[in-house]
């Protein structure tokens, strides 16, 4: 099978297209085809080497996988050949999904939504497992609060918003003026355009001075350290970034805050949640550009570049797709 090996960690050159043995699915494991895969910050943060001593080289690297079951092993009951699923792949922990084929335990792969093209499925797994975690399980947003969603044009952030307006919460994201459009069509009430406006001013004036129940930060920087001028008392801070610069929480304790840190875990579970959304017409993952297999390091360049032009997720064509092309 062909296969993208990063062979060094480094720019966006060090992946190879290579032909590799196709993997054989062992007790409890599947074995994919792949049609479609995805590019997430995750992805060049593991490319570059963020992550070294958790990625031993050369290695397939990759987190989104929507495809169809090639065959099975012993034990496995949930899933036949024929079978369209999608997952994330467990990080860390093996081959990723840069790659025809993709083996992967039972109990983290769930059946594709019937709505949803390979390329959408494929950009909806990792980003909309990260933000069912950080909304429902970790910040337990409810019905009637408020959540301040930072980069809400993004992979996650458009997922987020669509989430939180299912809950039935009110969305106030960050964006800039050419994404704002787009945020309200994903369900944004409230937008702010960073570029001309504080967000923690534009926060206070909309809510009277009381804040926002839920921060989301998917950004990083001082997010952690200005969320709770923004927030509400007892409110709460969720974060998907792995922010390495001290933060100073002080002004959290007068609001009595809690934080959260999120690094998503797979299961089955989440992926069948989010699919109900699908099926009900609340989800729906934008794909904003395709890419093909053979082009994985310029689609990492271009997610990686500062205001690429890209609103919600790039995706990979690992099978011939239509569209695919930079």
């Amino acid at each position: 099978m062909k296969a993208q090996i990063l062979k060094s960690f480094g720019s966006p050159d060090s992946f190879e297209l290579c032909e590799v043995p196709k993997p054989v699915p062992h007790t409890g494991q599947v074995l994919v085809r792949v049609h479609a895969t995805s590019i997430n910050p995750l992805d060049y943060q593991v490319r570059r080497g963020d992550y070294a001593d958790l990625v031993p080289l050369p290695a397939i690297t990759g987190h989104d996988v929507s495809g169809v079951v090639e065959a099975i092993g012993p034990g496995v009951t949930n899933f036949a050949p024929g079978d369209e699923v999608w997952y994330t792949p467990q990080i860390f922990d093996g081959p990723g999904s840069y790659a025809e084929y993709h083996v992967a335990a039972e109990n983290i792969v769930a059946k594709k939504p019937l709505s949803l093209s390979h390329l959408e499925a494929a950009s909806l797994s990792l980003v909309g497992g990260t933000a069912w975690e950080a909304l429902t399980v970790r910040a337990a947003l409810r019905v009637g609060e408020s959540i301040l969603i930072h980069g809400g044009a993004g992979g996650v952030g458009h997922v987020a918003i669509q989430l939180a307006k299912a809950i039935g919460a009110k969305v106030f994201t960050t964006v800039r003026e050419a994404n704002a459009e787009f945020v309200k069509r994903m369900g944004a009430d409230v937008i702010i355009d960073y570029e001309k406006e504080d967000y923690v001013d534009a926060i206070m004036r909309e809510t009277a001075g009381r804040g926002v129940d839920v921060v989301f930060d998917t950004l990083g920087g001082n997010t952690l350290s200005r969320s709770p001028d923004a927030l509400a008392q007892m409110g709460r801070v969720v974060s998907i970034v792995d922010i390495s610069q001290p933060q100073n929480l002080v002004q959290a304790w007068g609001k009595n805050a809690s934080y959260h840190f999120v690094f998503t875990r797979q299961n089955r579970g989440k992926l069948d949640e989010l699919s109900s959304l699908v099926v009900q017409g609340q989800l729906r993952p934008h794909v904003g550009a395709v890419y093909a297999l053979a082009d994985i390091g310029l689609a990492h360049a271009r997610l990686e570049s500062r205001n690429n032009g890209v609103q919600g997720k790039i995706a990979i064509a690992v099978a011939p797709i239509e569209g695919a092309t930079p």
